[in-house]
């Protein structure tokens, strides 16, 4: 059998990235569902548990990401057009600003357990149903952190890989960077309103 053209392996792998996405959408749109119906049973408790979020910080990193975006895409266009140098620029800044990301999000973090806002025995907020927000907070801000890290790390190999020329720069392989990273951002971006603005709107 002779092996797949440069083209037909394009394809494949634009086509494995979009069933991988596909799962994930499936594996947040369960989270997100189940965050909605807990929702519908306990509107005041969740709103209580929402005016407790750091609104600053998660405004913080919706504009660090939003930027990113736009550095990711320019990478991609640059990848494109065989614009090395720009490329590079602009793949070190989508890594800087997700590194940025978690930086901030771990603040949040620490400042969340100071305040004793994980769900347990001293909980300080009520009614109870309060812990069903902040639990569900802590799980998904949680994985869209582990997705984010994996992002820039696939950002850093690539970003290596371009720059000692194991990898020509080309648009082909930075669709799939592109693509899941802009998927990350997707997803922070339906968290932001869900888990800040809900309870102070």
């Amino acid at each position: 059998m002779p092996s797949p053209t440069p083209s037909r392996w394009r394809v494949r792998s634009g086509h494995g990235m979009w069933f991988f996405l596909a799962s994930e959408v499936l594996f947040f749109g369960a989270l997100f569902c189940a965050f909605a119906v807990y929702r519908s049973f306990n509107l005041d408790a969740f709103r209580i548990a929402s005016s407790h979020t750091e609104i600053v910080y998660g405004s913080i990193n919706t504009a660090l990401l939003l930027t990113s975006s736009l550095t990711i895409t320019v990478a991609l266009r640059a990848a494109t057009a065989e614009m090395r140098k720009l490329t590079l620029y602009c793949l070190a800044a989508t890594a800087a600003l997700g590194i940025a990301f978690l930086v901030c999000k771990g603040l949040e973090y620490h400042g969340d357990l100071e305040e004793k806002l994980f769900p347990g025995p001293a909980f300080p907020l009520s009614p109870p149903a309060t812990q069903i927000f902040w639990g569900l907070y802590w799980i998904m801000t949680g994985i869209h952190a582990v997705h984010l890290s994996a992002g820039i790390g696939i950002v850093i190999v690539v970003f290596v890989l371009f720059k000692r020329g194991t990898v020509p720069v080309q648009g082909s392989t930075m669709e799939g960077v592109a693509i899941y990273w802009h998927f990350v951002d997707s997803v922070w971006i339906v968290l932001f309103p869900l888990l800040y603005l809900a309870g102070r709107l």
